[in-house]
């Protein structure tokens, strides 16, 4: 396998452990909704208040943000994009090296 199949398997293989902690995540905040929901209707435990919907809106807001980490941010903040990014600057630092070297050159010649 060359070192560019190797970099895809890699990323390949991330990208599916991420999909498959937010699918466990997932799995794990509804059946813990249910779960802290029956507590607090059945059981009456934290009664009068409804402490559960707080709680599981701050869960479910977590779960929100792993989401967008998953498919937005981490869709497009690839590999590609990585090295896209780290080509851009380098040529802005070749170009910047390259205005000095021209600085100090004119420097000389005056």
């Amino acid at each position: 396998m060359n070192t560019e199949q190797h970099e895809m398997y890699e990323y390949a293989r991330r990208r599916i452990k991420q999909k498959k902690g937010l699918y466990f995540h997932f799995v794990l905040f509804f059946t813990g909704s249910i779960f802290i929901f029956a507590l607090n209707k059945w059981m009456n435990i934290g009664e009068p208040t409804n402490w559960y919907i707080w709680v599981i809106t701050t869960w479910f807001f977590l779960f929100i943000l792993h989401f967008i980490k998953v498919f937005i941010t981490d869709s497009f903040m690839n590999k590609n994009w990585e090295r896209e990014q780290i080509n851009r600057l380098m040529t802005m630092q070749e170009k910047k090296i390259e205005q000095l070297k021209n600085e100090v050159e004119n420097k000389k010649i005056v």
